[in-house]
């Protein structure tokens, strides 16, 4: 399908589109350097082509795009939508600007269901940049797309190629200096060393067996996390694995992140168990304990030549850690033992940046609650790391209203420690999966390898759009944990099963999904 939004100047470049003149519409916009009516506010209601903007519709439907009112933060919004399947673009051409990287934000909502429904940049003179529109029918989310522009212009496109009844609204777009893009596309791997033990295979998308980081790796991911156990049942998750893997990793270019649960086993908010050795220490012997841990473990890694690059001091603390004396019932016991951590990693590399990580970044009061108490009681950290689960922890617009909060309020970079999405609902072993029913799924994200990837694109692209570039990224869990007898999710119950292997990213045929696209996300 053609989306022709060129000045004559451009269409006078030698078969700058290889069509004929005759396909393209009049520009019906005056050509400006600075975006025009970009809250939708000039025309009121019922309007197909906004003042400032042009309509194109493939489908010879350009009342398809139509302002109305209901805007995010005037009266009118823009919205796409027809009672018969559709295509439309409502664009606007920018020329005179100044060479150089822009940023385009705006507010949306979509109901879901189009074949593609996104914002582009694009005839900016570098590759066009999309997002796509997540599904979010009742609150606005916040997008943002960048792009370099080299050509002195650039065009500005709300996309919707629908089937009927489909609807988008935007608003309140604007187009600024600045970029976007995130500096962490990883993936939790620690389930890695023990599935390759028992027999695990893993292959390429078309079926070549071949290394699991390497095909991670070239699908684009590059930062792997991986957890630490102090002495776990079956000798995985343990310093002498996560060396081993760590190697594989930096080999591959990848960055680390090592995620110290201070236990033997799973840490989480529901449990914060002591590791055994550590069971009847004092208060006072803790610290030492988590200290003499935590550098043990990173200046192994460092005297290997993988240096951590980031450690996170516990995993999913919203109650604390080693418990019960480092609860949050103890704020004080706490972030010393937190503090512990941070005095090791940076006594080891002053590099590495340390996060504290919390589960359920829909919860803003109750992050708030806790960052809140960790100013007051001193504890250092660089980064704020969150879990956020869809089918678990809210909407998107309540984990973006999270991101943007802490990130302001505290003035730090913040990222997604974990996220994940089936990509089917059946299991491949004898196990029940934590998600294995259609009332569990995100609404507009269907458990296919479609949807996995559409919902890890809807989770990049709001904490790509965390305001003055404080969204660090995202971590994926747990993209190698397939179904292999005796890697079960209990490290002492060998005949435990897995719960999550309809979550990899790689298929029930061991296969790379296509969801791992998500790893190329700008």
């Amino acid at each position: 399908m053609f989306h022709p939004r060129r000045t004559l100047r451009a269409l006078l470049l030698p078969l700058a589109a290889g069509l004929a003149l005759t396909a393209l519409p009049a520009q019906t916009a005056q050509a400006a350097t600075t975006l025009t009516n970009g809250g939708f506010e000039t025309d009121s209601t019922g309007t197909a082509t906004p003042a400032g903007w042009s309509t194109y519709s493939a489908t010879g439907q350009n009342s398809a795009s139509f302002t109305e009112s209901g805007g995010h933060g005037g009266s009118y919004r823009l919205s796409h939508y027809s009672a018969s399947a559709y295509k439309v673009e409502t664009y606007q051409y920018l020329s005179g600007l100044t060479n150089g990287a822009y940023k385009l934000t705006a507010w949306v909502r979509s109901g879901g269901g189009q074949n593609s429904a996104y914002l582009a940049l694009k005839n900016c003179g570098s590759a066009e940049q999309r997002t796509d529109l997540p599904v979010s029918s009742s609150n606005w989310i916040r997008i943002v797309t960048s792009i370099n522009v080299t050509g002195n212009q650039c065009t500005i496109s709300i996309n919707s190629d629908a089937n009927a009844g489909n609807w988008i609204n935007v608003d309140d777009l604007t187009f600024t200096s600045g970029s976007t893009g995130l500096s962490v596309k990883g993936a939790d791997i620690s389930s890695l060393p023990k599935s390759e033990a028992f027999g695990g295979v893993y292959r390429t998308a078309s079926g070549t067996t071949g290394d699991a980081v390497g095909i991670l790796r070239s699908a684009g991911m590059n930062y792997a996390r991986l957890k630490v156990w102090v002495n776990p049942a079956d000798g995985y998750n343990n310093k002498t694995r996560v060396l081993a893997l760590a190697k594989r990793i930096k080999a591959s270019g990848m960055k680390l992140l090592v995620d110290f649960h201070y236990s033997d086993t799973w840490a989480d908010p529901g449990k914060q168990t002591k590791p055994a050795a550590w069971s009847g220490h004092s208060y006072g012997q803790l610290k030492t304990d988590v200290y003499n841990h935590t550098y043990d473990v990173l200046n192994a890694l460092k005297a290997q030549g993988t240096t951590a690059d980031m450690v996170q001091v516990g995993n999913e603390i919203n109650g604390g850690m080693l418990w019960s004396e480092g609860s949050t019932d103890n704020w004080s016991q706490l972030a010393g033992l937190l503090n512990s951590g941070y005095g090791a990693a940076k006594a080891v590399s002053s590099s590495t940046q340390v996060a504290l990580h919390l589960a359920n970044a829909g919860d803003d009061a109750t992050v708030r609650w806790w960052f809140d108490n960790a100013r007051t009681y001193g504890v250092n950290y660089d980064l704020i790391g969150l879990s956020y689960y869809g089918y678990w922890h809210g909407s998107l617009a309540a984990a973006q209203t999270t991101l943007d909060d802490v990130a302001s309020r505290y003035a730090k970079p913040v990222f997604i420690a974990e996220t994940a999405y089936p990509f089917r609902l059946d299991s491949d072993d004898a196990l029940v999966n934590q998600i294995d029913t259609t009332g569990e799924l995100v609404t507009g994200y269907p458990a296919t390898a479609a949807g996995q990837l559409a919902w890890m694109n809807a989770v990049a692209n709001i904490v790509e759009a965390v305001p003055n570039g404080r969204g660090l990224g995202v971590f994926y869990w747990e993209a190698t944990w397939t179904a292999v007898t005796g890697n079960g999710w209990d490290p002492a119950d060998a005949s435990s099963g897995n719960g999550w292997e309809n979550q990899a990213l790689f298929g029930f045929d061991d296969r790379a999904l296509s969801s791992m696209a998500w790893f190329a996300h700008r």
